[in-house]
């Protein structure tokens, strides 16, 4: 069963430089070569390092386009694929191959390392070996392989800065893929996108500059999507929707969900128009909103898109 490893840089192909750890050309092929040397390895794999090799904070929307092309063009001759990237911003290109490419029927593992290959005691060696496996034995969708779990593309997130285990997804039945009869990948575009948070206090002209000026906003709410209920920030959110930004709301909280008008200072969102995003994470949001931003639709069919379910990225 041919795999392709896709290879666009991160902690596990980094070596340690005067500055600090940089990606090494070299690294992740000598460790397939390796593996394959202590019989780990049975499978073929060819390796597709997308250059140049970045750390993954540098990671764009241009990227998640590259990566979702690749594994595209690639379908038909593989079964299964491996992409090694970057731990701190893993989850945004897990999400956003599971929203790119639509009618998925391989398994696309993602998975990187706290610790470089190159360094004594790397997560990345069981990481690695983990991910091709799960390449040829999990179903169709995109997947995180890390520290022995296999998780949600569309749900997971990193929870820890350093340990081993950095990421956890919530359990979602509904697989990582978005399901189609035809085969296609979605490119993303440049957009204007941001994340806010609101806080006690927190500046009502900054919420409303970016309200206005952007595409799209993911507003990170209080618990179960409570924000300051001020005629300075509703005047705000009224803006945005006569604009026609774009704006999902998520909670603060890691656990539990948000419902858009449970408590009366919530109300302002459901009277603007604001996206109940129940309990998806901020990565994906931010990714689902950059990919229905791409979509070219009206901001009614955007906004519909937003709500609408696509590949478990949220619970019902």
């Amino acid at each position: 069963m041919p795999i392709l490893l896709i290879h666009t840089g991160g902690t596990i192909g980094m070596d340690r430089t005067e500055r600090g750890y940089a990606p090494r050309a070299g690294v992740v092929e000598d460790a397939i070569a390796e593996l394959r040397a202590q019989g780990e390895l049975r499978e073929v794999v060819d390796i597709l390092r997308l250059d140049p090799l970045i750390d993954s904070a540098n990671a764009t929307p241009a990227d998640w386009t590259r990566v979702a092309r690749a594994v595209f063009d690639n379908l038909d001759a593989y079964d299964g694929f491996v992409v090694t990237h970057g731990t701190d911003t893993l989850a945004y290109t897990a999400a956003a191959l599971c929203f790119a490419l639509e009618g998925l029927n391989r398994p696309v593992i993602l998975t990187g390392s706290m610790l470089p290959l190159t360094q004594p005691g790397s997560d990345g060696w069981a990481n690695l070996s983990n991910a091709l496996d799960a390449a040829t034995m999990a179903p169709a969708g995109v997947w995180v392989k890390f520290a022995g779990n296999r998780l949600h593309g569309a749900r997971v997130r990193k929870s820890h800065s350093s340990a081993p285990d950095a990421f956890e997804a919530a359990e979602e039945s509904t697989p990582p893929r978005v399901a189609s009869a035809q085969r296609r990948v979605h490119d993303f575009g440049t957009h204007d996108i941001a994340i806010l948070s609101v806080a006690p206090g927190v500046s009502a002209h900054v919420i409303r500059a970016a309200l206005t000026e952007c595409d799209g906003v993911v507003l990170r709410c209080y618990g179960s999507g409570t924000v300051p209920d001020s005629p300075a920030l509703r005047d705000a959110l009224t803006a945005a929707r006569d604009k026609g930004t774009l704006v999902i709301a998520v909670s603060q909280c890691p656990e539990g969900r948000i419902a858009l008008g449970t408590y009366a200072a919530g109300a302002v969102l459901v009277d603007a128009g604001v996206v109940d995003g129940a309990d998806i994470t901020v990565e994906a949001a931010y990714v689902k909103l950059a990919h229905v931003l791409s979509r070219g639709l009206t901001p009614d069919q955007s906004r519909a898109e937003l709500t609408r379910l696509q590949c478990g990225e949220a619970s019902l």
